[in-house]
């Protein structure tokens, strides 16, 4: 990370279940998730965030809690499903203005990590404004169905495309 870094990016088991919990509850958060139909009880709470320590145990990467300062803002971060890395990013209802900048800093964690040579974005089709995911050059690669919920899928680079042509010198 840079030496300006505004966010701190944790582990989730650094959060306390009920803040997850309420955050996972909230309504606003609820609709922006197609997958989300769940209550949210301290059970349900213990097994995702189980579900996502494992990915770090497999992986080596995962799903991040987000901080500002202190303050639990959030959690996103990169998952493996299968060859792709995928970001995604749930932000408490009270932080979605932070969505840029949180994402221009974990895009440039991904940058400098060598197992990530591209990463995807499922998005729900609710989600007319795209315009910041084309800005950074991620290209829509179609429509892919997660357990009967339509998600669009785009794809952004993060290596440098290899130099063509002969050097000189």
């Amino acid at each position: 990370m840079s030496r300006t870094s505004r966010f701190r990016f944790g582990r989730l088991t650094e959060v306390s279940p009920q803040q997850i919990i309420d955050h996972m509850s909230d309504p606003v958060t609820i609709a922006h998730m197609p997958l989300a139909g769940m209550a949210w009880t301290e059970e349900v709470c213990a097994d995702f965030v189980a579900a996502k320590e494992a990915c770090w145990a497999r992986d080596g990467l995962g799903h991040w809690a987000i901080f500002e300062g202190d303050r639990y803002i959030g959690w996103g971060g990169f998952q493996r499903e299968g060859e792709d890395w995928d970001y995604g990013l749930v932000l408490r209802p009270d932080m979605f203005g932070l969505g840029l900048p949180v994402t221009a800093q974990a895009l440039e964690f991904a940058r400098a990590d060598p197992r990530i040579p591209y990463i995807t974005f499922l998005l729900p089709p609710s989600r007319r404004r795209l315009g910041a995911l084309r800005r950074m050059g991620a290209e829509q690669q179609g429509e892919v169905q997660i357990d009967g919920a339509t998600f669009l899928k785009f794809r952004l680079e993060t290596e440098a495309a290899p130099a063509t042509g002969q050097a000189t010198g």
